[in-house]
């Protein structure tokens, strides 16, 4: 479907057209489940993209995964891209038996299994046997590891590891199995937005469980909807009179956050590029070095989806990528252009940008003052917006942090239902 990809790194492609599909022929409430990424050191105008396990660039219909279905439960050998070839009723480290294919892409393929000894299905990751990608799988057991130790009784929002292990060389990570991604709900919900209720109850979750890696000097640098994932995806249709359409309303707003395959402790190496591009914080554009603060920014890309139904900053050329936050945010603090390395972006202290060009009319015509964006000014709405301005500054200074934001005032309804719990 995509571009295929057979190396570690990918291109900066649109998530939005060429990395996602369903897993099944359009059943919305298919259970599904996004996983590890894959970062590769890459130019500028590349990105760390990372991929959703059913929803890769070479994904596979579950109905025609191209696997052969056999009685004998036996592995074959690795293709020629070093995916396992496998059968239908394969059963791995005496215990997970594989029933389907939920999706493949460039990483491996992810499979829905039986667990045998706890007779409950899960997700099951089997990465491809090459180096590079065994590599990032092994980077994210750590990661995973330390989030259920330091969350042991699962009070945060992140996706639970439950075992992993090698089978015939290549790597296996067994997850939970969730429902679909909040951005496959938009797009199955011909991207109707969410309502600003929802919102605040998602993304109080989200706030809390980054929040939770960034105290443990975690920085998960790849936040957006493909990786914000339902808990479960049933629905219900509610008939619109005036339109004569049905929408899709979501039994369950629980969320978990997945996809630590680039999850980097404050100690270790940081890439100069990460994040997918719509939602890369301007000091990694400008190669300014980055911090946990990247994802704040990530997470005010994502909130602004869920409100609009689409992409804020829908571009894949990086300089492109600053005007159009110069159009809804204002123009990029000096000292910041003054500072970066990419000086070809900067000319006289300011954003080195043709108003003239067609790149200009595209921006004018799909972006605006940010406040500009609010469709009803309720106080509400008004909250959502505020957080979201402090959530995209550009000085990582001046930009809010998560614990700060748990505490803003668009979340004091979900404080106090967590106080009566209590």
């Amino acid at each position: 479907m995509g571009r295929k990809d057979d190396g570690c790194g990918s291109e900066d492609i649109d998530p939005k057209i060429d990395v996602h599909t369903d897993r099944k022929t359009g059943s919305f409430n298919q259970r599904s489940f996004c996983t590890p990424t894959e970062a590769g050191n890459s130019p500028d105008d590349r990105s760390s993209q990372s991929e959703s396990a059913f929803l890769g660039d070479n994904a596979v219909n579950g109905a025609d995964d191209g696997v052969k279905r056999s009685q004998k439960g036996k592995s074959c050998e690795d293709d020629e891209e070093g995916h396992l070839v496998y059968d239908i009723g394969l059963v791995m480290k005496e215990r997970y038996e594989v029933v389907c294919t939920l999706g493949a892409g460039a990483f491996g393929k992810v499979v829905e299994c039986i667990d045998r000894d706890k007779q409950e299905r899960v997700a099951v990751k089997i990465v491809r046997n090459i180096d590079c990608f065994r590599e990032v799988a092994r980077s994210e057991i750590a990661v995973l590891e330390e989030i259920n130790s330091l969350d042991d009784d699962k009070r945060f929002a992140c996706v639970r590891m439950l075992d992993w292990f090698e089978h015939q060389g290549h790597i296996c990570i067994v997850f939970e199995l969730l429902g679909i991604s909040t951005f496959e709900f938009l797009r199955q919900n011909e991207f109707l937005p969410f309502s600003v209720e929802q919102i605040r109850h998602m993304a109080y979750q989200i706030v809390r469980a980054v929040c939770f890696l960034h105290r443990n000097k975690l920085t998960h640098t790849d936040l957006k909807p493909e990786n914000i994932l339902f808990v479960c995806s049933d629905f219900s249709l509610v008939h619109k009179d005036e339109t004569n359409c049905e929408d899709r309303k979501l039994k369950s707003l629980d969320v978990k956050v997945v996809d630590f395959g680039t999850a980097t402790f404050d100690h270790e190496h940081h890439e100069s590029l990460v994040s997918t591009r719509h939602y890369r914080a301007p000091e990694v554009i400008l190669d300014l070095g980055w911090n946990q603060s990247c994802d704040v920014w990530s997470l005010g890309c994502v909130l602004m989806e869920f409100y609009l139904g689409r992409t804020l900053f829908m571009t894949h050329d990086s300089k492109e990528h600053l005007a159009m936050m110069e159009k809804v945010l204002g123009p990029i603090p000096p000292n910041l252009l003054k500072q970066t390395r990419k000086q070809h972006y900067v000319h006289n202290e300011h954003l080195n940008w043709d108003e003239q060009s067609s790149s200009d009319d595209y921006i004018r015509k799909h972006c605006q003052p940010l406040k500009q964006y609010m469709q009803r000014k309720t106080e509400e709405e008004r909250q959502l917006f505020d957080l979201i301005s402090c959530m995209l500054e550009y000085d990582v200074c001046r930009r809010i942090t998560l614990e700060e934001a748990l505490w803003h005032p668009f979340f004091s309804p979900m404080r106090t239902q967590k106080q009566q719990r209590s």
